[in-house]
Parts: C-alpha cells; structure tokens; sequence
C-alpha cells in the first residue's frame, strides 16, 4: 500500500467486504480542494463509508493506482497530507488487473485510468460503489457488472 493508504479487505486472504467505494480522478481531486464544487459531496460519501464501516459493515475506500496518477496524487506531496489520512486504499495494476484492464480499454477504447477502474469493478467480490464524474464511462467499463454509480 502507499504511504498513508489503507489495507484492503477483499484481497485474497481478506476478513470480507460488504462493500467497496471506489473513486474516479473527478472525485480524486474534489477532494483534494476544498474549493471544488464538488469536494463536499464526495467527503460526504468517502466519510458516510467510514461511519457505516465503525458500525459493522465492512466498508473500504479504494483508488485504482492509474486514476491516482491521473489525478496527481502524490502520496508523499504536502498539497496530499488531508486526502491521505482518509484512509483511501490503493489497488495497485498488478499483473490480474493490468491483463484485464488492458482487455477492456482494447475492447472499449476508454483510457488507462477507466479501464483500471473497470479491472477493479469486475475483481471485487462485493458490492460496488464507484463515485464518478463520468457515469456512462464506468457502465462500460463495468462491462455488465452490477455496479452503482454516485454521479458527482
């Protein structure tokens, strides 16, 4: 994990996930500016999810590692220090991911980032929350999983 990131449970081994959140770059650098039009709501949820999680339901936080570039994310940079102590696990684009990410962006033409995302949609084994600027880009890159989608 990165500095500051937080373990994810639906790793092979894992205690078990009711659900994960992952966030696209939109919702990455919302919360990094508190000027963003847009950073309340995706606070909102990233803070509901640690709420749900201290009363029981296993609720995890995660970034896909190439939307985290995307948007810049330097886990070690000051401008980063607020967005890293919430807890917002890595998933790194290992050798599963990086096959199947590279399988949807040949088979949808969505960038590195997206098709990241979408390789962390289809491996979860729970329920999956993607906050999102872009809804219809995470339908396709879903590629028929069920998913929901938090528009911002």
């Amino acid at each position: 994990m990165g500095r500051g990131g937080a373990e994810l449970r639906h790793e092979p081994g894992g205690r078990g996930v009711n659900e994960i959140v992952l966030l696209d770059n939109e919702a990455v650098r919302a919360l990094r500016d508190p000027a963003h039009k847009k950073h309340r709501h995706v606070i909102g949820h990233v803070l509901n999810a640690a709420r749900r999680t201290a009363r029981g339901l296993q609720v995890d936080v995660g970034v896909p590692t190439a939307v985290r570039v995307e948007a810049g994310w330097d886990r070690t940079a000051a401008a980063w220090a607020f967005v890293n102590r919430l807890r917002i696990a890595d998933l790194p684009l290992g050798p599963e991911h990086a096959d199947t990410a590279a399988g949807i962006r040949k088979r949808t033409g969505v960038s590195v980032a997206d098709a990241h995302l979408g390789s962390a949609i289809q491996s979860a084994r729970e329920h999956v929350t993607v906050i999102t600027s872009d809804p219809g880009d995470v339908r396709v890159v879903a590629e028929g999983r069920r998913v929901e989608v938090v528009a911002l």
